[in-house]
């Protein structure tokens, strides 16, 4: 399974750089050594974590909602394609979730960023823009609500954070890479299948509210 490659691969690497600072510096995002030529550096940043917490939390999230996404993008799409699309969505997705923090820091020596979230985000967003009405819970929180509103909170809460620059998290990482994740989504769907995932996203929404409006007598 390509989501438990992906796992294994940003945890030995992140294990590794824990204990090796050489190795975390030469991955991690630096915006000078980008502009000097260090391209890799766009996405190698995605396989390190600032510490056990920061790795487990995103590992456990992509395995949870990952290997979902990736069995649809197969099923959907064909195996092989879909093995492609898959990997192409999580890839590309750290490339497009790191481009506004290159923009901005670009020449900001001492700026630097880590950790898989806006590939994971991107990921999320997917299962959310393909599965609307599944119902979704926050962490630590006993609430379950339909995806796309918990997408939507998700989004407005990373805005507001991302403001106020809180707890010195890349918060514009997971907007980026969500909505990245949706975009590039609906365009690999449409182009290998022909399925209109927008549109199925509304119906979805559209079926199951006029079903409650039924259950409750409006």
């Amino acid at each position: 399974m390509i989501t438990i490659l992906i796992i294994a691969l940003t945890s030995i690497t992140s294990i590794m750089a824990f204990r090796d600072v050489s190795l975390m510096n030469r991955l991690i995002f630096y915006p000078p050594a980008v502009g000097r030529g260090q391209w890799y550096r766009l996405f190698s940043y995605g396989v390190l974590h600032a510490d056990t917490t920061h790795l487990i939390f995103n590992m456990f999230t992509l395995y949870m909602f990952g290997t979902t996404v990736e069995s649809i993008f197969k099923s959907a799409l064909g195996n092989e394609v879909g093995s492609i699309a898959f990997v192409l969505l999580y890839a590309l997705s750290l490339l497009a979730s790191i481009i506004p923090s290159y923009n901005k820091h670009k020449h900001d020596s001492y700026y630097r960023s880590l950790g898989a979230s806006g590939a994971v985000s991107a990921i999320v967003f997917a299962y959310i823009l393909i599965n609307p009405m599944n119902f979704m819970g926050i962490m630590f929180i006993p609430i379950m609500l339909p995806a796309f509103l918990f997408g939507i909170i998700f989004i407005a809460i990373s805005v507001k954070l991302d403001k106020t620059q809180a707890g010195g998290i890349n918060h514009s990482a997971h907007i980026t890479g969500g909505i990245f994740g949706i975009v590039l989504t609906t365009i690999l769907f449409f182009s290998f299948a022909q399925i209109n995932l927008l549109q199925s996203f509304i119906s979805q929404i559209r079926v199951n509210s006029i079903s409650d409006l039924i259950h409750f007598g409006f």
